[in-house]
């Protein structure tokens, strides 16, 4: 396939100007976020125990992520549904999954190597995230038990939950930290389950892409490695992107919620197109330019998309305090990621309406990069999220 070359929006990070000591006895990962609206990927290096930025690229380009769909809804296929397939139908099933992820995966494949090679990555290892709208996320209370019986009570449990069969997901579990260690009456498990056929298909496009991948993981993760760090405090993280909004309560270090809604970017174009009469390409350019969005256009005609992000954090935080051992705790901040978070009004608009610090938050902090980069990294910073947090997984 020959390169699309204007579809780039890359950027490489040369330090061959650097004496070659410098980045002796150093390890290299890629964090890779594959999106419905592109390729994002960061290589960080590990310097002295801290990350080190060494080259990052976007690919500005829509993907279709989701899993291939049948259309018919024969009688085979309701059980199929249910995970009982006759021979010819599952013959049939898997022949067109095949075919349909043979060519996304080959496609993606050519991609993810063209942005390797623009960039010029120099290590294969690599992490990447799944997308959120495939991942079961819950936290689990039991009673005190032996660890070697967490596993049976959290399979039994999470079977009863899954809109799929138990044995077409891939299931982890981790042990959410004791308030007082030993005294707490119940276990709190956070669990996190994804399709297998999921898992399969973005391991084959790293596969084909000639990485080695290290490991899988949720945005969630990947957004609390970025943005949180080590703080224990609970926090939302809000990620605003193009078709969806995220949002992420963190608590001790981990992801413990998550819930979205159908609004983003692509909501506030439609409304500034209407008010300003002017066609899409133009509004993406003018809508991150506060004094202009201010003098032609009114707050008010946001509303609609702005009290979506505020009812939801509202609904969220309330689940949230009303959960098992989460009575006492009190939120501090509300972070702001995501291609869109950078519209004016949002974050001053979420901030009337919450006892809390609201800010846009920086990925970049944790890590070691030359200064002249600054007004760049800032400016991609909330695209970056989670690829930056998928990069530091090995490092931090």
């Amino acid at each position: 396939m020959a390169r699309k070359a204007r579809m780039w929006y890359t950027y490489f990070i040369d330090f061959d100007g650097l004496p070659m000591s410098f980045f002796s006895k150093t390890e290299s990962y890629l964090g890779v976020d594959i999106g419905a609206h592109g390729i994002k990927l960061v290589e960080l290096r590990k310097t002295k125990s801290r990350p080190q930025l060494w080259t990052y690229g976007i690919l500005d380009q829509t993907l279709d992520i989701h899993l291939p769909e049948r259309s018919d809804k024969s009688p085979e296929d309701l059980l199929a549904k249910k995970g009982i397939l006759l021979d010819k139908k599952k013959d049939a099933a898997n022949t067109e999954l095949n075919r349909v992820y043979g060519e996304r995966v080959d496609k993606y494949a050519e991609l993810l190597r063209a942005l390797l090679k623009e960039v010029k990555t120099t290590t294969t290892n690599v992490t990447a995230s799944l997308p959120v709208s495939y991942i079961f996320q819950a936290v689990l209370t039991m009673p005190r038990v032996e660890d070697k019986e967490i596993g049976k009570i959290v399979a039994a449990e999470v079977a009863k939950m899954l809109s799929r069969p138990a044995e077409e997901m891939q299931v982890v579990h981790q042990k959410i930290p004791e308030i007082e260690p030993g005294k707490d009456k119940v276990l709190r498990i956070l669990v996190t389950a994804a399709p297998r056929t999921l898992v399969e298909f973005y391991t084959l496009i790293f596969q084909k892409a000639g990485l080695r991948l290290q490991e899988l993981e949720t945005e969630a993760f990947a957004l609390e490695r970025s943005l949180v760090g080590h703080d224990k405090a609970t926090a939302m993280i809000v990620d605003i992107g193009a078709e969806r909004t995220n949002f992420f309560i963190i608590d001790q270090g981990l992801p413990l919620t998550h819930r979205s809604i159908s609004a983003g970017g692509f909501m506030i174009d439609r409304i500034l197109a209407q008010e300003l009469g002017i066609e899409p390409d133009l509004v993406r350019k003018i809508k991150y330019d506060l004094a202009k969005i201010r003098e032609k256009v009114n707050s008010a005609v946001f509303e609609p998309f702005l009290n979506l992000l505020v009812k939801e954090i509202a609904y969220s935080f309330d689940l949230f305090l009303h959960q098992t051992g989460n009575e006492a705790k009190k939120p501090e901040k509300i972070i702001l990621t995501g291609g869109s978070c950078v519209f004016p009004f949002i974050a001053e608009n979420i901030q009337k309406n919450f006892p809390m610090r609201v800010f846009i938050g920086d990925p970049w902090a944790r890590t070691v990069y030359q200064d002249g980069l600054r007004p760049i990294l800032d400016g991609i910073g909330p695209r970056m999220a989670v690829c930056l947090g998928l990069a530091m997984r090995n490092i931090i």
